[in-house]
């Protein structure tokens, strides 16, 4: 009886909830929340987590933002500041590509998603958080969480001018991220 009374004691509860807290320094200033959806793409989640566990994701660019669109960032290899900006977005971390997790989700303002190249299981640390609802992302790309708090952060990040969206000069940053969960 007492191993039932667990058991629909731990159906009960919430799941687990995997926060991500980013420092963000630039023309933008401040904290931003995230919630990661474990139960939506839970191997994308852990991958996250584990970055950001590891001090990976700090100190890393805004190497790509697109006005009335998206922030990418996560470029763990080439993407920190100080290093040569010229390859930020093309590198990914030491841990191995993802397995596309698509979901019924939609990419509105503040949803997060995860950066692959042209192979939808080329996932790897690179993310991006949208300005604004992008219906045609919907079923391509994994979404792995939203915005709670600090989307006046997240708009107020430097955008790019330079091809596709990179950002010319100096740019936002992640000054540290932090996982809770």
């Amino acid at each position: 009886m007492r191993k039932l009374a667990a058991l629909l004691a731990l159906v009960a509860s919430p799941a687990l909830a995997t926060e991500l807290t980013i420092e963000i320094e630039g023309e933008a200033n401040g904290t931003v929340t995230i919630d990661l959806f474990e139960d939506v793409a839970p191997g994308h989640v852990e991958q996250i987590a584990a970055l950001a566990a590891e001090g990976k994701y700090d100190g890393v660019v805004f190497h790509r933002v697109i006005d009335g669109f998206m922030a990418q960032t996560g470029d763990v290899q080439f993407g920190k500041m100080g290093g040569d900006m010229s390859r930020a977005g093309m590198g990914g971390s030491e841990r191995p590509d993802l397995t596309a997790e698509f979901s019924k989700e939609s990419f509105d303002r503040g949803v997060v998603g995860m950066a692959r190249g042209p192979n939808p299981n080329s996932a790897n640390s690179q993310f991006f958080i949208m300005f604004a609802p992008a219906p045609h992302l919907n079923g391509q790309y994994t979404i792995v969480g939203k915005v709670t708090d600090g989307m006046d952060v997240v708009d107020a990040i430097k955008r790019g001018t330079g091809n596709n969206g990179s950002v010319v000069g100096q740019p936002d940053m992640m000054k540290s991220v932090t996982v809770i969960k």
